[in-house]
């Protein structure tokens, strides 16, 4: 056997122990599955854990048996939801199957922390870092006071398209979203001609077409557009209407990561944010 074979085998079953004590930790009340018998195992059952991630259940039995088999991101990426996994343990699961690293913390890892301590010097004006697919990648104090604890929000759900079409909270924080939500949407289309292929892409569209029947309609008309929405009225249940002018900073010159800073668009705006955090 190689060096790189023995590599090969001992991530397979490192692998599989992961998949094993993750899977032991998860209860059938935690994924709204009904306990019915006697339980040999904690947690979840392999058929079940393949049931909810939508794979076969041969085929999950083998990747926790540490057989030589391939998973893509997209099974990957369903597994680690089914398991709960947080960031950490998502991008040790692509590793350990040696898989690419999942796109959203290969785009947080590109932040400096000059990124960090500008946001930071910026308030009380909030400020987000956002990439193509509108996924949340920073934000500071002020923009998470805004949009009402971002800190709460699970990592991979942080992203402005699923809490905008998803979450009640923060449509209620927007009184402009049925003005707006389609220009968001098209520009969503617009941006994605250049990644069709990608799973995470592909992903972010499945899960929006089965949980939002908003998007569902606005995705079957196709429109795109590549204009920006530079000012944008919140509703904060503490202060009340608040006017923002957007400034876009982007982080390199091909980048797609931008750094999204909402500046007062009237003296009544900047009087309402807090002092300090």
């Amino acid at each position: 056997m190689t060096t790189d074979s023995r590599v090969a085998d001992i991530r397979r079953h490192e692998l599989a122990a992961f998949l094993r004590s993750r899977r032991e930790r998860i209860t059938p009340d935690q994924v709204g599955l009904p306990i019915s018998g006697r339980r040999r195992t904690p947690g979840l059952r392999r058929e079940e854990v393949a049931q909810l991630a939508g794979v076969g259940v041969t085929w999950y039995t083998w990747l926790e048996q540490g057989r030589d088999i391939n998973a893509s991101e997209q099974v990957l990426d369903a597994i680690s939801r089914t398991l709960r996994l947080d960031p950490y343990e998502h991008t040790h699961l692509f590793t350990l199957a040696g898989a690419p690293e999942p796109p959203l913390e290969k785009d947080c890892k590109l932040l400096s922390d000059n990124v960090y301590r500008m946001m930071a010097k910026l308030e009380p004006f909030p400020v987000c870092v956002r990439n193509a697919r509108c996924d949340i990648l920073a934000y500071n104090r002020a923009y998470n006071w805004l949009m009402g604890d971002l800190d709460a929000i699970p990592f991979e759900d942080r992203n402005t398209l699923i809490q905008c079409l998803t979450n009640p909270a923060w449509r209620q924080r927007l009184p402009d979203w049925e003005l707006n939500i389609p220009r968001v949407v098209a520009g969503f289309r617009a941006a994605m001609a250049e990644h069709l292929a990608e799973p995470a892409w592909k992903n972010l569209v499945k899960r929006l077409r089965q949980e939002s029947d908003v998007f569902e309609r606005m995705w079957k008309e196709h429109d795109v557009s590549t204009e920006r929405i530079v000012l944008k009225r919140y509703l904060h249940p503490d202060v009340g209407l608040l006017r923002f002018e957007f400034s876009y900073l982007y982080l390199g010159r091909r980048s797609e990561i931008s750094l999204a800073t909402l500046t007062p668009a009237d003296e009544e705006t900047a009087a309402k944010l807090p002092s300090s955090f």
